[in-house]
C-alpha cells in the first residue's frame, strides 16, 4: 500500500484516539471531530503532493482562535496539541498498521509533524507578540490619558488659586499700612508679616504650577535677549547668600572660559532655571558642605556644572527626577522649606529647570556615584546650552546646527 492508503487506513483509529483524549462533552466533540476532520485531510494533502504548507491555513485558524484569557495566562498550548494529535498519528500506525507499514508511513509522517510543530509555534510567538503589543499599546494611552489630567488638574488648579491669592495679599498689603498708618502694636505687624510671607511662598508654589502647565503644553515662551552667563550665577550668589551662610555652606564659583560672553537667551528663564538647581544642590548637602559652580565651552554650546557635596542620588532614581512631583526619600516624613536639609517641596523645582533649558535648545542631566548619607558622594547637574550669537528666528534649526558640531 502506498503511504497516502496507509494514512487514509488509520484516520477512523485516530479519529476515535484525539476524540476521546482531547475533546470534553458530547456537545464538543460534535463541532471538534469536524475541525479534525479538516487537519487530518490537510495531512493527506502533504502526503500526498509533499507540499508542507497545506496544513498552513489549519495552523493558524487554530492559533487565531486562542481566547484572550489563554493569552494573558500565556496558556495557549497550541505547539503542545498539535504534539499530542500528531503523536496519536504515529499512535494508530503502530496499532493498525504492521510494522514495516507503520514504519514507512511515520518516516512519511515526520516532515508533517517537524513542520506543523515549528509554524505552531511560530504562530504562537506571533499571537503573543502582537498582544503584547496591544497591550502596552493601551497602557500607554492610558498613562498619556493620566497624565494629561494631571497637567489639565495643575492648569485648572493653578489659575483657580491665583484669584484668591492675590485678594489675600491686597487686603494684606492694605491692613499693614492700616497698621502703620494708626501706630498699632508691633505684634499686629509681626502677624501681617506672618501672613505676607506665607502668601508668598503660596504665591510661589501657584506660579510654580503654571510653568509646570506651560512646558507640560508646550506654551513656555522664551523672551531671547543679550544674556551672560557670568552674571546669573553672581545674581543669584548675591540673591542666595544668606541662606549658604544659615546652612554655612561654602559657595565657589570658577569663571571658567564662556560664562562672560554674551549670549541670547531669556535671562530672568534662566535664572529661574540655574537657582532651582542651586536651591535642589543647598537643600541636600549637609550643613558646612560645597557647592560650586563651574563648566566650559564647547563648539557651539556652552555647558554650566553645578556640583555640590550632598547626600548624592542613586543610578536608578537619575532619570526620573527631572519629573514633576518626583521627591527624593519618604514623602510620609514631607517637611516644607526651601533651603532646609533635605526638606520637602512639590517636587517641581527640577521639572521646572529642564524645561526652560529644553525651551532653549539645550538639555540637563545630573552625574552621582549614588545616594549616601555619610559618605556624601556628592551630585552634578550638567545644563547644556547652544551659544547663540543672534536672536534665532528658528530655534529648533540652530540647535540641530550646533548639535552637528559639538563634540564631548
Amino acid at each position: 500500500m502506498s503511504e497516502i492508503d496507509l494514512l487514509r487506513s488509520i484516520r477512523p483509529i485516530w479519529l476515535s484516539k484525539v476524540v476521546q483524549k482531547v475533546a470534553r462533552g458530547e456537545n464538543v466533540r460534535d463541532d471538534f471531530r469536524n475541525e479534525l476532520e479538516r487537519f487530518f485531510d490537510s495531512v493527506e494533502q502533504v502526503i500526498e503532493t509533499g507540499e508542507l504548507s497545506w496544513m498552513d491555513t489549519m495552523l493558524h485558524l487554530y492559533a487565531t482562535s486562542l481566547t484572550q484569557t489563554d493569552l494573558e495566562i500565556s496558556n495557549s498550548n497550541l505547539t503542545q496539541f498539535i504534539n499530542q494529535i500528531m503523536l496519536l498519528i504515529f499512535s494508530a500506525c503502530r496499532e493498525r498498521l504492521g510494522e514495516a507499514d507503520a514504519l514507512k508511513l511515520i518516516e512519511a509522517l515526520m516532515p508533517a509533524y517537524a513542520y506543523a510543530t515549528e509554524k505552531a509555534a511560530q504562530y504562537e510567538i506571533d499571537n503573543q507578540v502582537e498582544f503584547t503589543t496591544k497591550k502596552l499599546t493601551q497602557v500607554q494611552n492610558n498613562l498619556e490619558k493620566l497624565n494629561q489630567s494631571k497637567s489639565d488638574f495643575i492648569t485648572v488648579a493653578a489659575h483657580e488659586l491665583k484669584t484668591p491669592l492675590t485678594l489675600i495679599n491686597g487686603y494684606t498689603a492694605m491692613l499693614y499700612e492700616n497698621l502703620e498708618q494708626k501706630g498699632s502694636a508691633p505684634e499686629y505687624k509681626m502677624l501681617v508679616d506672618g501672613i505676607l510671607t506665607g502668601v508668598a511662598r503660596l504665591q510661589s508654589i501657584v506660579d510654580n504650577m503654571i510653568d509646570v502647565s506651560l512646558i507640560d503644553n508646550n506654551l513656555l515662551e522664551v523672551n531671547f535677549q543679550p544674556t551672560w552667563i557670568q552674571q546669573i550665577i553672581k545674581s543669584l550668589h548675591a540673591e542666595l547668600e544668606k541662606d549658604f551662610l544659615e546652612r554655612r555652606q561654602t559657595f565657589t564659583f570658577n569663571q571658567f572660559p564662556g560664562c562672560d560672553e554674551m549670549i541670547y537667551g531669556d535671562p530672568e528663564r534662566l535664572m529661574q532655571a540655574f537657582r532651582n538647581v542651586l536651591l535642589n544642590a543647598i537643600k541636600f548637602t549637609p550643613d558646612g558642605g560645597r557647592i560650586m559652580v563651574d563648566g566650559r565651552k564647547l563648539p557651539g554650546f556652552i555647558e554650566v556644572i553645578i556640583s555640590d557635596t550632598g547626600i548624592g542620588i542613586d543610578p536608578d532614581m537619575q532619570p526620573v527626577i527631572f519629573e514633576k512631583f518626583f521627591r527624593i526619600g519618604n514623602t510620609a516624613l514631607h517637611s516644607s522649606g526651601k533651603t532646609k536639609y533635605k526638606g520637602g517641596g512639590p517636587g517641581l523645582g527640577l521639572h521646572i529647570a529642564k524645561g526652560i533649558i529644553e525651551a532653549h535648545g539645550g538639555s540637563i542631566w545630573v552625574e552621582s556615584p549614588g545616594y549616601d548619607e555619610q559618605k556624601l558622594p556628592g551630585s552634578t547637574f550638567h545644563l547644556l546650552l547652544p551659544m547663540l550669537k543672534e536672536k534665532p528666528a528658528n530655534l529648533a534649526k540652530e540647535f540641530m546646527d550646533a548639535s552637528a558640531r559639538v563634540k564631548f
